[in-house]
């Protein structure tokens, strides 16, 4: 009964979550004037898997809501958790080691943990993170219009770019379009950790109209970039 009660307790907060993010999500698309249409143009998402996110008909993996935030300009930590970051300067910034942001338990993938390391910077052109990842491929995992770059900090793991599977191993790295398919998982028993970092293929040109014409406008939103 314990165990049970367990579950269930963990499925309510999963989906409380969710429901959080779907609504940050519409509020700040609503915000930014950005229509369903515009947003799936900027990600590569479908406008209809947009739709189920923010209906909570989804689960989409904590990547692909960065990349979401990413294309509607606003903080991806504030997104995913509801953290609102106080802006530090504008040229550089620091995260120390005991200052890396985990991403809530409830919405991580079995085994998978994310650990933010560029949140402080708000008009950020990449997004960086330590992931650890789990024994099996994530089911969700959605194509999109940007590039990583991925290098293997610990481990083995079986990386499929475009249905081709590749062996990473400790010390490796690897660069590719995200407009393909693609998936990992750890390899045997000892932890997989890597460094992926990744920005949109609209680049900075497309960012920095986007922040300047809102700037213009209006004064930023609190937890906005």
């Amino acid at each position: 009964m314990f165990g049970v009660q367990m579950i269930d307790e963990s499925e309510q907060e999963r989906k409380q979550i969710c429901s959080a993010i779907g609504e940050r999500m519409r509020r700040a698309r609503k915000e930014n004037d950005i229509t369903l249409d515009i947003l799936a143009q900027r990600t590569g998402f479908s406008k209809s898997y947009l739709s189920q996110i923010e209906n909570m008909k989804r689960e989409p993996t904590i990547g692909t809501l960065t990349k979401i935030a990413y294309a509607m300009s606003i903080d991806a930590l504030f997104l995913i958790s509801g953290l609102q970051q106080e802006a530090e300067g504008k040229e550089f910034t620091v995260v120390r080691a005991d200052e890396r942001k985990v991403m809530p338990d409830a919405f991580r993938l079995k085994g998978l943990k994310y650990e933010s390391l560029a949140y402080k910077k708000h008009d950020r052109l990449m997004d960086a993170y330590i992931v650890e990842m789990g024994p099996d491929f994530p089911q969700n995992t959605k194509p999109w219009q940007g590039q990583e770059f991925t290098f293997v900090l610990e481990g083995t793991h079986e990386f499929v770019y475009d249905g081709k599977s590749h062996l990473m191993h400790e010390g490796d790295a690897y660069y590719f379009d995200s407009t393909k398919p693609y998936k990992g998982r750890r390899i045997g028993a000892k932890p997989a950790r890597i460094l992926v970092v990744f920005t949109s293929t609209e680049g900075k040109t497309g960012l920095h109209k986007r922040r300047e014409g809102r700037s213009a406008g209006r004064s930023p939103q609190n937890g906005r970039s």
